[in-house]
């Protein structure tokens, strides 16, 4: 049997700035520009109690929070408070399967500790996450990776909570369907509709039904209904694209400042996939109007791109052939992609008979 442990940092952005100037401590505050065009890219939870999330519009948040503090993004902060917590990580286990800079899956099953309690080790790594960053971090010690994922969120922040195999379904069958993961609010209102408004609700339904309603997904559905997610946590995550994109403070149709802004984008792109070590043969342009019309463009060749020279030309021909009488435009992104076929590795499980949580 697998013990999954998700790791969660609680609103890992705010509390990065608010950890590091004391005075933002206790106020609501949104990391993001508080222009016009500007978007939240992450909230505390004093904000957050005024209804204030990521990806909302800087203008309405500050509507519902008119005390919101903004503060500009620091990504390479971020970036290595995060490098921190996945060292952590890594001491013990190898098997770790970073989502975001500031959550995880762990497969413990086996670690390097030889530890026969994930929860002991989930504490663990919560009191050393604290200590070496100052931040909380919450965490889901369970079965798979949907219970461990919903179980990180159960009690945030700063929470932990297990689920253990004798739980698992009772636990899924109390939960509002809205807390299951990949149940989007369109989701949960079309489930509604239909009368599923609980775990339990779900579980009522048939495979065929599900299907009938959700594509796809209603397998999924169907299994994460009997807490059932067979998904194996994946170390090396195969990467299929390397991109930039920037959304311009006015809309623009002079195709002088858009090739200024390509050039700049094609740089950042070339220096990403350089720092990973990342090879495509595919260059995508990405152009979204002031009306929120989106157009892409690629080209495709026939061997890696391994010359800066030849990702710009071709992105800077690809920007050529955009008809700007469509209007001014909002966005301009640009990415590498199509690295061609890789195999991902795959581990096997063990299992035990006694699982101590």
């Amino acid at each position: 049997m697998r013990k999954i442990i998700h790791i969660d940092m609680d609103a890992f952005y705010a509390s990065i700035e608010q950890r590091d100037n004391p005075q933002l401590r206790g106020l609501p505050l949104a990391v993001g520009h508080p222009g016009e065009r500007g978007v939240v890219a992450a909230a505390s939870y004093e904000a957050r109690r005024y209804g204030v999330h990521s990806a909302m519009p800087s203008r309405s948040a500050a509507a519902r929070c008119p005390r919101l503090v903004f503060v500009p993004a620091r990504f390479e902060v971020y970036k290595e408070v995060s490098r921190q917590i996945m060292d952590i990580f890594l001491d013990y286990t190898d098997r770790v399967e970073p989502l975001a800079l500031d959550e995880a899956y762990l497969d413990v099953t086996t670690n390097h500790y030889n530890m026969p309690s994930a929860t002991v080790i989930a504490s663990e790594i919560r009191r050393r996450i604290r200590e070496t960053t100052g931040l909380t971090a919450s965490a889901g010690v369970s079965v798979n990776k949907f219970l461990a994922k919903i179980a990180s969120d159960y009690r945030k922040p700063d929470g932990l909570t297990v689920v253990t195999a004798e739980q698992a379904e009772a636990f899924v069958e109390g939960l509002r369907i809205e807390q299951f993961w990949g149940v989007g609010k369109v989701t949960a209102e079309r489930m509604h509709g239909i009368g599923i408004h609980t775990g339990a609700d779900l579980k009522m339904r048939s495979e065929a039904e599900l299907v009938w309603h959700f594509g796809k997904a209603g397998h999924t559905y169907y299994l994460n209904a009997r807490a059932i997610d067979n998904r194996e946590v994946t170390p090396e995550r195969i990467r299929k694209s390397v991109g930039s994109e920037n959304t311009f403070a006015a809309d623009t149709d002079e195709r002088d400042a858009l090739e200024r802004e390509l050039r700049t984008t094609a740089e950042e792109v070339w220096r990403r996939a350089g720092r990973r070590d990342f090879y495509g043969r595919t260059v995508t342009l990405k152009i979204k109007y002031a009306d929120f019309r989106q157009i892409t463009r690629s080209h495709t060749f026939a061997d890696f791109i391994t010359e800066y020279g030849q990702f710009l030309d071709t992105s800077l021909d690809l920007l050529a052939g955009i008809d700007l009488e469509y209007g001014k435009v909002r966005l301009l992104g640009l990415s590498i992609g199509n690295p061609g076929d890789t195999e991902q590795p795959r581990y096997g499980q063990l299992e035990f008979d006694f699982p101590e949580w």
